[in-house]
């Protein structure tokens, strides 16, 4: 699905899909429950009987998605599938992938919209200049390129009294202080961070907030690329 997906603007909706099943050697018997299907599957049921150009660009986006879906495979490769939309329509261009990944569905997506992404996506890959220097879970992906990670730590004690401890433990890095809490840079793994709250609770800290601080994408992205961004 390209990020601009050309329509047959002549066509009513439910000819559209109609023409691709065709091409796709869809059976007579199965072509109109299949379009049925596609309709209520991207909302756009009420739509039937209207014209391509009669469509919003939210409901052009979400008529290209089943028109890619129509035969049914297994991965869909999207380029910018939100591509134009307002923030509603890319709403539910994000939940429709979600229920097509829930169904089993590989999804592929190509954007720049970051922050999108992250919303969306198990697993990504940064390329720059056409080499994939970055591929795995987005946690995984931004202790790459920390080479480590943050932890917020709060707790119903002085800061200097958290502190004093935390210097004490392996893999603890700079401290900073924000908002009330502590911001620990930790190259620990699982294990190690199970075991630093662990410590701290044992000390007789009474720990109120201990979480991973998620980097967004954006400033992964600037951290594992050296080119310009394009």
């Amino acid at each position: 699905m390209p990020d601009f997906f050309g329509v047959y603007e002549d066509m009513l909706v439910w000819e559209y899909l109609d023409f691709f099943a065709r091409c796709y050697d869809i059976p007579a018997a199965r072509r109109q429950p299949l379009i049925e299907e596609l309709l209520e599957l991207v909302d756009l049921t009420e739509k039937r009987e209207a014209y391509v150009q009669a469509l919003s660009r939210g409901m052009r986006q979400r008529l290209c998605l089943a028109h890619t879906l129509v035969h049914d495979p297994a991965v869909l490769l999207l380029d910018e599938p939100a591509s134009g939309l307002d923030p509603r329509a890319r709403v539910e261009m994000r939940e429709l992938l979600r229920e097509l990944g829930a169904m089993g569905k590989t999804i592929i997506v190509s954007s720049h919209i970051l922050a999108e992404l992250a919303e969306m996506c198990d697993s990504i890959g940064i390329i720059e200049r056409g080499q994939l220097v970055a591929c795995g879970p987005v946690s995984e992906i931004s202790r790459q390129a920390q080479q480590g990670h943050m932890l917020r730590i709060k707790a119903l004690a002085k800061n200097d009294a958290i502190e004093t401890i935390l210097h004490n433990q392996p893999g603890v890095g700079n401290i900073f202080t924000a908002d009330g809490a502590l911001e620990v840079e930790f190259s620990g793994d699982e294990e190690a961070t199970a075991a630093l709250l662990e410590t701290l609770i044992s000390a007789g800290l009474r720990i109120t907030s201990f979480a991973e601080i998620s980097s967004d994408l954006e400033e992964i992205f600037l951290n594992l690329t050296k080119g310009e961004v394009a």
